[in-house]
């Protein structure tokens, strides 16, 4: 390209690149046809002139998180880079942080928002610094009623304060003794009024555990004998108090019948459900949660997201929210 030729190239990127102009409009200033300002702007590309480059914060990153949403079909897969030192950490704090942002994005004015029990939400409520106005409701019961200030109660609050809409939160425990008295609690009122926003929740965000010891708070409460005898079931993952064998199906319900939380069907009708949750430990146990269909859009970190992508070819539910089970 001589020097006029260039000084043209350069000019008709500048307005195209920089200034967002059509080709046809370029064509028009420039009086030349809109497949002689293509064939430019593609020179200048070959030859140098111009230069694209696609960033993405540093703690991002893109290729994985692009590859994680086709692998299994999802709305969204954020993968954030694993700190060399928090790479075992079930529940790394960095998540939250990411959730929150997405958060931001995806909870639009009028919306309700769903909050599940876990670390990983928690550490998201905290990180919230921006809402639309919307209504925010707990979607399940409480690791510990004694925890609750410090707990999803609190990140409910406080995903409401940011928004300035209102708060349902529900103080009973996750887990209860017996199916008559998580019953006879699901009938309280407040506990009740909670529950009557299920069908309206539009956003949920859950988090994700693996049958072991601290990195299931489910798996932590219930007995030696109890967990044995889910183990026997296949059980590689829970969320929610909702347990799944490796192919995503649901195993042990009667367990659900225990516990005050949002049923598998209602998560199912929510349009968009996203999950927290990062680490090697917990990869395992991820892969089975996005089989299940429950999930469309997920957070997670590169230690996790390098499993999930070496798993091999596998299902895309998520955006058909199909259940395993049928």
């Amino acid at each position: 390209m001589g020097p006029a030729e260039l000084v043209q190239a350069a000019a008709m990127a500048r307005r195209f690149y920089l200034e967002g102009k059509s080709k046809i409009q370029i064509a028009e200033e420039f009086g030349v046809s809109r497949f002689k300002v293509a064939r430019v702007l593609e020179t200048a590309l070959e030859r140098d002139l111009v230069r694209i480059e696609i960033r993405v914060p540093a703690e991002l990153d893109a290729e994985r998180s692009d590859a994680l949403r086709a692998r299994y079909g999802l709305r969204h897969a954020v993968v954030v880079e694993s700190p060399a030192e928090a790479e075992e950490s079930p529940d790394p704090e960095n998540l939250g942080e990411v959730a929150a942002d997405l958060l931001g994005e995806l909870v639009t004015e009028g919306d309700v928002l769903g909050l599940a029990w876990g670390r990983s939400t928690i550490h998201m409520a905290a990180a919230l610094d921006r809402l639309p106005p919307c209504t925010v409701v707990q979607l399940t019961g409480v690791y510990d009623a004694g925890t609750a200030e410090r707990g999803s109660v609190e990140a409910v609050r406080r995903a409401a304060q940011v928004s300035g809409g209102d708060a349902h939160p529900i103080y009973a425990p996750m887990l209860l003794p017996d199916a008559a008295t998580a019953a006879a609690l699901r009938n309280q009122t407040g506990i009740a009024r909670a529950f009557e926003y299920f069908d309206k929740v539009t956003v949920a965000c859950v988090s994700i555990g693996s049958w072991e010891p601290g990195i299931s708070t489910v798996h932590d409460m219930l007995s030696d004998e109890e967990r044995a005898h889910y183990a026997s079931l296949g059980v590689a993952a829970e969320m929610s108090a909702h347990l799944f064998d490796a192919q995503g199906r649901r195993v042990g319900r009667d367990l659900g019948e225990r516990c005050i939380t949002v049923e598998a069907d209602r998560l199912r009708r929510i349009p968009e459900v996203v999950a927290i949750a990062g680490g090697q430990r917990k990869a395992a146990a991820i892969d089975a949660v996005l089989r299940s269909g429950l999930v469309t859009s997920l957070v997670t970190d590169t230690a996790a997201a390098d499993f999930l992508l070496a798993a091999g070819p596998g299902p895309r539910p998520a955006l058909q929210r199909t259940d395993p089970d049928d």
